[in-house]
């Protein structure tokens, strides 16, 4: 009983790494050596398609014309725009434009000025959002998956023991009064015992 009990356990802590690997795969943002980018909405240049408080995430990967990017303005250090690319390529600068306005960006953004591409929309979310993009945030989510992993859990042999010392199993038949040694029975009629 015990090997299928630490199999199943052993299974489960695979399974929670594998999970937490993948899912900061893809969530491992840019600001720390990742590949992912979120970006919350401020502004009005590209409604109706985002608006101020919305949550987007973007992936690094090739870009096309009718892609929203978020890319980093040359030469304005922290800075970062999400707009739409209209032409041009990341070799030569793209040409971008937000769907609200009627001016081109002043910027021709190349492949190290951008971030990603927008895939994942989420209106109003924004807002709870900005704790995601602290680093402290990811450097605690790891020491708490860490310690999920590697913290001790309870001992298989204590499970073991615990059911083996359980109450003794019952049976239907009554033992015979022979059989219980040290118990006195009463001697049949006619027989005198001596003590």
């Amino acid at each position: 009983m015990g090997l299928p009990r630490r199999l199943l356990s052993g299974a489960v802590s695979v399974l929670w790494i594998v999970g937490s690997l993948t899912v900061g795969w893809f969530l491992w943002p840019s600001s720390l050596g990742g590949c992912t980018t979120l970006t919350i909405v401020s502004g009005h240049s590209m409604e109706p398609t985002y608006y101020t408080g919305d949550l987007v995430v973007s992936r690094c990967g090739p870009v096309e014309v009718g892609d929203v990017i978020v890319y980093n303005p040359p030469n304005i250090d922290g800075a970062r725009v999400i707009h739409r690319v209209i032409g041009g390529d990341t070799d030569e600068g793209l040409v971008v434009q937000g769907d609200n306005n009627d001016f081109i960006d002043p910027w021709s953004p190349r492949s190290e000025n951008v971030l990603g591409s927008a895939v994942l929309h989420l209106p109003h979310v924004g807002t709870f959002a900005s704790i995601l993009l602290s680093p402290l945030t990811w450097v605690s989510l790891l020491v708490v998956a860490l310690a999920v992993v590697i913290w001790p859990g309870r001992d298989l042999q204590d499970d073991e023991t615990e059911q083996s010392a359980g109450e003794p199993e019952s049976t239907d038949e009554e033992p015979a009064e022979a059989d219980l040694p040290g118990l006195w029975a009463p001697e049949p009629e006619g027989v005198e015992a001596t003590r």
